[in-house]
């Protein structure tokens, strides 16, 4: 008889946390990069890498994101919160980017589920689709 699937090595989705943290305490990241890491465990997710923002003046954090995203054709971007993307409108501006690489939006808290076929990719709170 085959084991069952929760006693196998099964890989999931390949996703990447992204973090904006301007300005936040060394032990403010290491609890939201658990947080991830926690979320990635929990819903069977393979956490490829936790890509850091410190200065809001400059987005290489997000773009090299965004690269690895298109290059690796991931699932997606998990979040602490929506806030993580910046403000209003370098959110909207990085949810467009998102949907045209065609990452999924998976947040761990404050997700607002996007309607289907809607202009922005999918919100998840608490699991994935």
């Amino acid at each position: 008889m085959e084991p069952l699937t929760e006693q196998r090595n099964v890989t999931g989705p390949l996703v990447f946390g992204f973090l904006r943290l301007v300005p936040v305490s060394r032990a403010r990241q290491l609890a939201l990069t658990t947080a991830i890491t926690e979320y990635c465990r929990r819903h069977e997710l393979t956490l490829a890498g936790v890509y850091m923002e410190r200065c809001s003046s400059t987005p290489s954090a997000f773009m090299g994101m965004l690269d690895a995203l298109t290059a690796t054709r991931s699932y997606g971007v998990v979040l602490p919160t929506p806030s993580h993307l910046g403000p209003k409108a370098i959110a909207a501006e990085r949810r467009s980017q998102l949907t045209e690489a065609g990452a999924h939006l998976l947040l761990i808290r404050g997700a607002q589920t996007a309607p289907p076929g809607g202009a922005s990719p999918t919100l998840a709170a608490g699991g994935t689709e």
